[in-house]
């Protein structure tokens, strides 16, 4: 503690910034935050060392044995590059590491972003504690928390802008730059873009007192929109780049059968109902109205939270502040109200104490303390043996099991990562790559609709490796066509019953699928 103009100056107190950093770090170094729920982090890892040891971004895909070969969509590129060299350095412990940094920054940012607005200081904490439990329904160690990141920084920049007049719009192709060829949802950028120069456009038409100002800040934003769009271009696919999303969002069977494209289901113990109710209670009660940007953002990423659950997190960061602004009017009109006057009271007390802090130290130690652990071995991260089939994909590369497989999507991440390039698959969870012909052929098989066995034929599947708790996999063990070699608690291999297989069908006559009952299997959970 020192002396800093007549008042106290705190260097060891951790921040309520500091806190929100050092909690989330927590959470995901201690295992709860599973950023590695599902295999994908697999191939884009593959992925960036096929471009590194190459030196060029691949223009089709290489991880299935599909002829000819699908045309590779370059939108995640730099993300699997840094995957790659983090994954060479430090494993996939580096990877949920530096997405646990990422993760973190992002909140604390929020917060200081809400604070700065004017947003005090147990309002901003509870908001961003409401956040942070929102969007881990989408942590996972992907490209899209990279485009958590940017769209945050965007907003904050867009929005310093439009209402404290400082311009760092500069900023934004720079990053534009970067984010295009880090993540297909850098078009998050430009609908940000829209919604600001359509609300100074509405002002610049409707309000003569600010017709002017409006006027001025349309200017500047369609030329840094421009600029923008220019550095878009800088990426492998040029223009092409920027229809991709398009594509893939007005692809509706694509968008009505990936699980993550899907819309939230209520029905589940799901806490993104609880700020869409809050928000909907919030500004229905509240007497300050919000402006048409206002309106426009929380229709925007309503909509988009609503359509898919994958966007539930953006919503989370975008609804923050103004939730927050209009809760503090609320308690202002309320103040004389008991709690309410305790509350603020506290409020008040926290914020000048939290204003003598000075530097982000706890957080600074948070990452030293991290990258520490990271590279003492303290924290190792993996992909969870429990979902994914580990150990039957060490069975397959013992006993190298010939010819083309048929696998599940999940399954074929961690194929790709474990045993590529000796092994190709079916089929993985890049379901935009393989296009509704290929997903639908795909499902023909899992859900052994009419016509399945012609799929197998077409594509000489002579193997399968699939989920055990499976109807595919009950189906197979009923045939005398397919023959069970390997099972354990997630995954079973079947060989076709042909004399080519004899060899392992012998070597493996008695194998019995396991079987797991819900109570046990709640357990191991």
């Amino acid at each position: 503690m020192s002396e800093k103009k007549g008042s106290r100056t705190y260097w060891f107190l951790p921040s309520i910034s500091d806190v929100i950093f050092v909690t989330i770090i927590a959470i995901i170094l201690t295992g709860e935050g599973n950023l590695l729920g599902d295999a994908d982090t697999g191939y884009h890892i593959r992925a960036g060392e096929y471009i590194i040891d190459n030196l060029k971004v691949p223009h089709h895909d290489m991880f299935s044995f599909i002829k000819p070969p699908i045309p590779w969509t370059a939108h995640e590129w730099l993300s699997e590059v840094i995957y790659a060299s983090v994954h060479r350095l430090s494993g996939l412990s580096g990877i949920v590491v530096g997405h646990a940094l990422v993760i973190a920054t992002v909140f604390l940012l929020l917060f200081k972003f809400m604070r700065s607005s004017g947003i005090s200081i147990l309002v901003a904490a509870l908001l961003v504690a409401l956040a942070v439990s929102v969007s881990t329904i989408h942590w996972l160690a992907r490209p899209h928390i990279f485009s958590l990141f940017f769209t945050l920084v965007w907003y904050i920049i867009l929005d310093t802008y439009q209402y404290k007049k400082k311009n760092y719009l500069y900023i934004l192709p720079i990053l534009m730059l970067v984010w295009v060829n880090l993540h297909g949802g850098f078009l998050a950028g430009f609908l940000l873009f829209g919604v600001y120069i359509t609300g100074n456009l509405l002002k610049a038409i409707f309000k003569k007192e600010e017709r002017h100002e409006a006027r001025g800040r349309l200017r500047v934003l369609l030329l840094f929109t421009a600029l923008t769009l220019v550095a878009s271009l800088l990426n492998p696919k040029g223009y092409d780049i920027l229809l991709f999303p398009f594509r893939l969002m007005a692809n509706k069977f694509i968008m009505d059968h990936v699980n993550e494209f899907l819309s939230p289901d209520f029905h589940t113990a799901l806490r993104y109902e609880y700020m869409l109710l809050l928000m909907i209670v919030i500004f229905g009660i509240s007497k300050l109205r919000l402006n048409p940007i206002e309106a426009m953002l929380v229709l925007l990423f309503t909509h988009m939270s609503l359509y898919s659950a994958r966007y539930i997190p953006l919503y989370a960061v975008i609804l923050c502040p103004m939730i927050g602004k209009r809760i503090d009017y609320l308690l202002e009109e309320l103040r004389e109200k008991k709690l309410v006057k305790r509350f603020l009271g506290i409020s008040e007390r926290a914020e000048r104490t939290d204003s003598m802090i000075r530097w982000n130290l706890w957080s600074l130690l948070a990452i030293a303390f991290s990258v520490g652990l990271l590279f003492t071995g303290r924290v190792e991260f993996g992909f969870d043996e429990k979902n994914l089939p580990v150990d039957a994909v060490k069975f397959m590369q013992k006993q190298k099991i010939p010819g083309h497989m048929f696998n599940n999507d999940e399954f074929g991440d961690y194929i790709i990562y474990a045993a590529w390039p000796d092994y190709k698959v079916f089929f993985d969870g890049r379901s935009d790559m393989y296009g509704v012909d290929r997903i639908k052929e795909y499902f023909k098989v899992t859900l052994i609709e009419r016509g399945w066995d012609e799929v197998l034929s077409k594509y000489d599947i002579n193997w399968f490796i699939y989920p055990a708790k499976s109807a595919l996999s009950t189906f197979l063990l009923q045939r005398d066509d397919w023959k069970l070699i390997y099972a354990d608690r997630v995954a079973n291999i079947f060989v076709k019953n042909t004399a080519a297989n004899q060899y392992l069908i012998l070597r493996y006559p008695n194998v019995k699928p396991v079987i797991v009952d819900e109570e046990e299997e709640e357990e191991n959970d």
